[in-house]
């Protein structure tokens, strides 16, 4: 059942949402082991619990709405009490923010257990409920005209959208195109033993980047999923965490332009507190076939064929919870207000970097104007360490871009 009421917004965001249940940890001992914590028999003592949504839908879109950009949220969640906490924790926000919500009735909401004791990293307990069963059926067509732009969010945490190597995906995806929106996705990263782990993603990608115009994931997922072998060879020699010593320029060059042949117009590639990159199809007819937000002719030319790094904000860090889905947001409203590339990866490093200086994933985003006035007054930047030998700075647009 979906609660479309027929008042389409500018933007959807639409994919995966879940409710993170965080007990409070703090009474314990600093640094206890996780074998000592989850010993068997064993009553540990904690405190209350936090509430709070995760997820594609509830990051994105509810930065977006804090931005101040008319948006609709389209998640689906079970008929049950996990369910209920959702979409109260959404109307929090704005009454009207459940209103696109698929509630199914017989399926349970997605819910993450997240373990945080004190001086041990976070351990997450993860049901992905009816996010698996979401389907193209889910988006009904009466939900997309009068709307500009849809981003999907997740997939690899969506049963149905990446089994029969992404065919559900791409009738989702092939739908919302044909109907003349701008089409946004982003990625998440499987873990590597998962059923979504095992999907072959280079064939998935192959199969659906025809229909999206901006495609913005991680570092980390894009090279999981085009070069496994030599992220699972990197994992082993340093860590996951450690990845991204590996983003040169010329690697990212490398990526972005094999999903480009695959043909996303604009590829985004978020590298976490190196800031966000961006390079943009050469071809003048596909920017033209974005769909609503497709650039104007006085836009037309600074789209076209560019190849910059935006750094990030120096900020003071809370929390990076929602960071990589605040900077996408930040990225997208620039995307719909018709913006230059370089205000647009601005605008999403920025709203990256308010997001940041709060623990949770949204209460740090102010209006789009207020991130606007940081930037337009010098908001320092950090220093870039990744190699890029054959770039430049330029220090009053605030960005890195590749030499012609």
């Amino acid at each position: 059942m979906s609660g479309w009421d027929g008042a389409n917004p500018e933007i959807i965001v639409a994919g995966h949402i879940c409710l993170d249940v965080i007990p409070s940890m703090n009474g314990m001992s600093h640094g206890q082991g996780i074998g000592e914590i989850l010993a068997p028999g064993k009553l540990i003592g904690i405190g209350q619990v936090h509430l709070s949504t995760g997820g594609t839908v509830s990051n994105t879109g509810l930065a977006l709405h804090r931005l101040g950009l008319p948006v609709k949220l389209m998640g689906k969640i079970g008929n049950d009490l996990f369910g209920d906490a959702i979409l109260n924790i959404l109307k929090n926000y704005g009454e009207s923010l459940a209103d696109g919500m698929i509630v199914a009735g017989g399926e349970h909401s997605s819910y993450s257990l997240v373990i945080s004791p004190p001086g041990v990293d976070r351990i997450f307990l993860h049901c992905t409920g009816a996010n698996d069963t979401f389907t193209a059926e889910d988006v009904p067509n009466v939900s997309l005209p009068g709307a500009r732009l849809f981003h999907f969010g997740y997939p690899p945490l969506m049963r149905k959208m990446y089994q029969q190597e992404g065919a559900e995906l791409e009738r989702l995806l092939s739908k919302v195109k044909e109907a003349g929106l701008t089409v946004s996705l982003d990625m998440a990263r499987p873990e590597p033993d998962s059923p979504a782990g095992q999907a072959d993603w280079l064939k998935i990608l192959m199969r659906v980047l025809p229909f999206v115009d901006v495609f913005l994931p991680s570092f980390e997922e894009i090279l999981y999923m085009l070069r496994p072998e030599k992220y699972r060879e990197l994992c082993e020699l340093y860590g996951t965490t450690e990845l991204l010593a590996w983003a040169d320029g010329a690697l990212l060059n490398s990526l972005s332009g094999q999903l480009l042949g695959m043909g996303a117009a604009i590829v985004g590639l978020k590298l976490g507190d190196h800031g966000l990159y961006l390079r943009t199809t050469a071809s003048v007819e596909r920017l033209r076939g974005m769909g609503q937000c497709a650039p104007d002719a006085e836009r037309l030319q600074n789209w076209r064929e560019r190849e910059l790094l935006a750094p990030c904000y120096i900020v003071e860090s809370v929390g990076t919870t929602g960071a990589g889905d605040c900077t996408i947001a930040g990225f997208l409203a620039g995307l719909a207000k018709g913006l230059t590339i370089e205000e647009m990866a601005l605008g999403a490093v920025g709203t990256g970097a308010c997001n940041v200086e709060q623990a949770d994933a949204v209460s740090g985003i102010p209006s789009w104007g207020d991130v606007q006035g940081r930037i337009a007054a010098s908001w320092e930047q950090r220093d870039t360490v990744l190699s890029l030998p054959d770039w430049s700075h330029r220090p009053g647009a605030g960005i890195w871009e590749r030499d012609a």
